[in-house]
């Protein structure tokens, strides 16, 4: 079931002694595809192979739509949560973002604060934004 999990995951990132793993899937039957809208979900698993506990305090998206426009996104903590990690634990969480193009991609950084409140960044690693041509 482990080796499942984690062939699932089609990104990784490693920063620090934190791991960001990153599976993303188009989701056709919420997207408007004649409207002009595609959206993805993208599942995160952050990973601390460190010997302190971490948390998680802020993220900073760079999304670039398929026609190379980028915004960007920074905020507290990750869907509404700063999660706390031990040594050897895992966050899971689910998220989404829509282009009004049918491709495009996502990169950042977390700000994470060590156990003694040193803040550090962690690689969010670059992900493909691709719905299939027959959702054009």
């Amino acid at each position: 079931m482990a080796e499942l999990l984690a062939n699932m995951f089609q990104h990784a990132a490693i920063t620090a002694g934190v791991t960001v793993r990153v599976a993303v899937t188009f989701m056709p039957d919420q997207s408007r595809v004649a409207g002009g809208r595609w959206f993805w979900v993208y599942h995160m698993r952050l990973e601390n192979n460190r010997d302190d506990t971490v948390q998680l305090a802020t993220r900073h998206w760079r999304i670039t739509d398929g026609r190379g426009v980028v915004s960007l996104v920074d905020g507290e903590g990750v869907v509404g949560e700063t999660p706390v990690l031990a040594p050897g634990s895992t966050h899971d969480y689910v998220s989404g973002c829509e282009l009004t193009t049918r491709t495009g991609s996502m990169e950042g950084h977390y700000g994470f604060l060590a156990e003694d409140g040193t803040p550090f960044e962690v690689a969010i690693p670059f992900f493909p934004l691709a719905a299939p041509a027959t959702a054009s």
